[in-house]
């Protein structure tokens, strides 16, 4: 944002000159206040930091290059990541800047994959603990360990695992909190959320990680996983006391286990502002690639056929997802919306027979047998054989699930197949897009759960789609934050899925990606952010004051208050 505004007063605003409690050393060892060679010297100064740094005074731009140097000397992706989360420890500014200048890059580096090596090797790489650490054995104390962040509002997201299911490499156990860090510092650079008004939290309950419960070197509690009643009391005890003492945050639960995610999610999404980024952030980034689809496929909303593989939290969240927008969009009933949606797990098509076989989240999308001939078989080919599906979604994470055969027999009974395989990392895809190209005789639309390059037939070059939920969570927080939301409803994800799907590429050139590229992603949740927060007014949820009615005021209001990585001046 450049330029003076009237909504320069709002305390999110980030303008102007910072208070600095600190000097000298003290001052040195902040990441929030820290700009090491940059120190301007009337800061020297009033700080006294005279004979701490060198004395050449250096601007970001300059730092940001030397840092990218030291970057790029590392090893590999592992050891960059390392260097990553140290220089994030010392100059919060500088980290950021460097991650902007670099987004696409490094992103694969402060994400999934190279993430998930790191929370693996947490107890190894342990340098210095970010983030608030609970554990289930001492229950009494979770208010006491929030108060070390301070009350009130200072914090207005919150990013909270137990570590059970984390980026397809499983429990994690304290390992965890890597993982509610890595999404807060995507909140920052794709939306501009305050890093200083953020906290990331593990809910320790031992993991079932024999390599973990079985390695000296590990720093979570060393005993089997906690489940049942003491679980959810814990669970419980955790977004009552984090609500009391930040009444105004947003919860964000990630990485949950299977049996637990939706669980959770649904009973407090009806209470607190909360969002699950497993099933509805995935669910919403599909959904704006599968409206992308449609359109330029030209399919009815209303008319759509869809067969989703692998029915875990992804799965479930996506479909669930999909049926809200029909059911929004179409004026059906949810019940009604959840008959174009066909899911298969491990027993192939779901049925309402399979009984207690089904988790939660899986039996509203269970078919009735009396649907299916019976003895006609279950599995992926014989479905898509008979439902004639617009879009096919792998989450089953199966590589190679989607073969040549199942891909020309959509392929058949539909002009345009949509297919999405979405599966993370890039060995447990169901299928190339470079193979569903030719199968399809050029003709599918696609999109991928990790990056691919573009892919070419008949000398026509195809760039690949990434269902990337950065593109989706942050905007979401955003505007949650921004409006002080109660809830975050079914309507507000809609809103943002339309918002995210209207910035498709293929809107203009049906040869071009479903989705942006996240290099654009902070106009993204400029765009999505307001979105959510037009729908929370408009749905009686805002409880913030002075939301702005005007569309490029509300826009400005929305810019003024997200931070970007840039030094202000400091004063005592």
């Amino acid at each position: 944002m450049s330029g003076p505004s009237k909504f320069q007063h709002l305390p999110r605003a980030a303008f102007g000159s910072l208070t600095c409690p600190y000097e000298g050393t003290e001052l040195l060892l902040s990441s929030t206040y820290n700009k090491g060679s940059a120190f301007p010297d009337e800061e020297r100064d009033e700080f006294k930091l005279y004979g701490l740094l060198p004395p050449n005074i250096q601007t970001l731009d300059e730092q940001v290059q030397r840092a990218y140097e030291q970057y790029s000397s590392r090893h590999d992706e592992l050891a960059k990541n390392t260097f990553m989360a140290s220089m994030k420890s010392q100059n919060e500014v500088l980290y950021y800047k460097l991650l902007q200048t670099h987004l696409k890059e490094m992103f694969s580096v402060i994400y999934t994959p190279t993430e998930g090596d790191a929370i693996q090797n947490y107890s190894r790489l342990f340098r210095k603990p970010e983030g608030c650490f609970l554990k289930i054995t001492d229950q009494d104390r979770i208010d006491e360990c929030l108060a070390n962040f301070g009350q009130g509002e200072n914090v207005d997201y919150i990013v909270v695992s137990d570590g059970e299911e984390i980026l397809g490499i499983g429990d994690q156990g304290v390992g965890a909190i890597l993982i509610s860090v890595a999404k807060l510092v995507l909140t920052t650079l794709c939306a501009g959320i305050h890093p200083s008004r953020q906290l990331p939290v593990v809910l320790d309950c031992g993991t079932n990680n024999e390599r973990l419960l079985n390695d000296e070197l590990y720093l979570g509690l060393r005993q089997p996983r906690v489940q049942g009643k003491e679980y959810d009391e814990f669970v419980d005890k955790f977004v009552q006391a984090a609500r009391k003492r930040f009444p105004n945050a947003y919860i964000h639960f990630e990485d949950f286990g299977l049996h637990n995610a939706k669980r959770i999610l649904d009973k407090y999404r009806s209470h607190i502002a909360c969002f699950n980024d497993d099933i509805q952030g995935t669910g919403c980034v599909t959904l704006s690639a599968v409206l992308a689809g449609l359109h330029v496929s030209k399919v009815k909303l209303e008319d759509v056929r869809i067969i989703i593989f692998g029915s875990g939290s992804a799965g479930t969240g996506i479909a669930d997802q999909i049926a809200d927008a029909i059911s929004t969009e179409i004026k059906k009933s949810k019940k009604e919306a959840s008959k174009q949606i066909w899911c298969l797990d491990k027993p192939g098509l779901l049925l309402k027979s399979h009984g207690d076989k089904l988790t939660p989240a899986q039996i509203p999308f269970a078919r009735d047998d009396d649907e299916w001939p019976q003895g006609e078989k279950l599995d992926l080919l014989s479905v898509v054989s008979r439902v004639k599906p617009h879009v096919l979604i792998g989450t089953s994470t199966k590589p190679g699930a989607f073969t040549e055969e199942i891909i020309r027999e959509m392929a058949k009974h539909v002009d345009r197949p949509i297919v999405l395989p979405l599966s993370n990392p890039t060995r447990l895809h169901e299928a190339r897009p470079k193979d569903i190209n030719e199968w399809t005789e050029g003709r599918a639309l696609i999109a991928t759960g990790s990056p691919f390059p573009p892919v070419e037939y008949n000398g026509v070059t195809y760039e690949i789609a990434e269902c990337n939920n950065s593109t989706c969570f942050p905007g979401i927080g955003l505007g949650a934050v921004l409006s002080r939301t109660r809830l975050l409803s079914d309507k507000m994800l809609v809103a943002a899925v339309k918002a995210l799907s209207a910035q498709s590429p293929a809107f203009k050139d049906p040869n071009k990606p479903l989705l942006p590229d996240v290099e654009n992603v902070r106009e993204i949740s400029v765009e999505i952010a307001k979105a959510v927060i037009q729908c929370a007014v408009q749905e009686g949820l805002a409880q913030q004051e002075g939301i702005p009615s005007d569309e490029k005021e509300l826009e400005e209001w929305i810019r003024v208050q997200m931070w970007d990585p840039v030094y202000r001046p400091l004063q005592r």
